[in-house]
């Protein structure tokens, strides 16, 4: 007869509390430490700016900030008031910031393409409970909250152009101005947003690389996107009927690098093929990316793991079986009933919150080593 094979050995038991010894502890999460508020601002830049066809002519901000003890938080959710298909957490819209410290660091929050500043409330609300005010903005043309236009989609480099005027309006406004360390700020962005951060940090993107991946037959079912079908046919199009818009297109290959930025985190960055690895090369501020292995809409090997590799002293950490939506606020049931799959499911075992909260953590651990400095 076999030994029992339920039963460890008393020299097995030794050797496997030997290596979970030698297993470094999991970093306790960083505490929360202020109730969250939240305003909303519409920054109005002095013309001329490129709202790249869309009809809102501001750049419409949320913040969120570490608020007074007194705040009153309440749950917010994205969509119908009666029938929402988003779940956007929980703040204090209003509420006076909290007195002290009498300064905070600042992080710029960027959204995915077609998305929303709300989608990145999650983040958002936990960088404000651990002392952050955070700010994310609609990118003209590429918001859900308007329709979307060709020019809103296709002039991806100008999102950077939006965080650093949104920076100027803040670092000027009454309220937040006074309260932000200058010398503390940081940025980050999901998806398309983290293909922003990539730029803000000092890499340089090549439009037209991206137009020509985009024609080639083998290649052009990378720049499909669920939230724009057509969107390439409709870019060659533009370029050949509209002069203003082909003179904004030649004009993606310069520099949006604001040196005020000193650490970027990139959540699922995409666009991977607009930059060269010479240009990734000559990024010198801390970069930290994180991405989902099951990235179907922008696979890592393009995107997420090409960055870390060119880009000098990134972190790179991925996520078994997260996907790429995984990073949207979390669906209520009418948004898995009415929203496409792609955008509310996740892989079996896979609880996006808890994603959300260990993602959010991890910004939290880096810009208080990397701002710190």
């Amino acid at each position: 007869m076999r030994p029992c094979c339920n039963r460890a050995t008393p020299a097995l038991a030794v050797a496997l509390a030997a290596l979970l010894a030698a297993l470094p502890a999991l970093a306790a999460p960083p505490a929360r430490l202020y109730k969250v508020g939240m305003a909303s601002r519409a920054f109005v830049p002095k013309p001329p700016y490129n709202w790249r066809g869309s009809r809102t002519h501001a750049l419409l901000t949320t913040v969120w900030y570490p608020a007074a003890a007194t705040a009153k938080e309440r749950r917010l959710m994205i969509g119908r008031p009666h029938d929402p298909q988003f779940d956007a957490g929980s703040a204090a819209p209003g509420a006076k910031l909290v007195a002290a410290p009498r300064h905070f660091p600042l992080v710029l929050l960027s959204h995915g393409t077609g998305g929303t500043a709300m989608q990145l409330a999650w983040l958002g609300e936990f960088l404000a409970a651990r002392g952050y005010i955070a700010a994310a903005v609609n990118h003209p043309g590429n918001d859900a909250l308007a329709p979307y236009t060709v020019p809103g989609f296709a002039l991806w480099w100008l999102r950077a152009r939006d965080l650093s005027v949104v920076l100027d309006h803040l670092l000027a406004d009454p309220e937040f101005g006074p309260r932000i360390d200058r010398r503390r700020i940081g940025a980050a962005g999901f998806s398309l947003g983290g293909y922003t951060m990539l730029e803000l940090a000092g890499g340089v993107n090549d439009p037209q690389a991206v137009l020509d991946v985009c024609n080639a037959p083998r290649t052009r079912h990378a720049c499909d996107t669920p939230e724009f079908p057509g969107l390439v046919g409709k870019v060659n199009a533009l370029l050949k009927s509209n002069p203003a818009f082909a003179a904004a297109f030649a004009r993606g290959g310069r520099s949006y690098r604001d040196p005020r930025i000193r650490a970027v985190f990139a959540i699922a960055p995409a666009l991977g093929m607009a930059f060269s690895p010479a240009s990734l090369a000559k990024i010198a501020i801390p970069v930290e990316i994180v991405a989902g292995a099951a990235d179907s809409v922008a696979p890592p090997p393009a995107n997420a793991r090409y960055f870390a590799r060119h880009i000098r002293g990134a972190k790179l950490v991925m996520l078994p079986n997260v996907m790429h939506y995984t990073f949207l606020d979390p669906c209520t049931a009418t948004g898995k009933r009415e929203l496409p799959p792609l955008f509310c499911g996740d892989r079996p075992g896979v609880n996006r919150v808890q994603v959300h909260d260990r993602v959010a953590a991890m910004a939290v651990r880096f810009f208080n080593l990397k701002l710190n400095r």
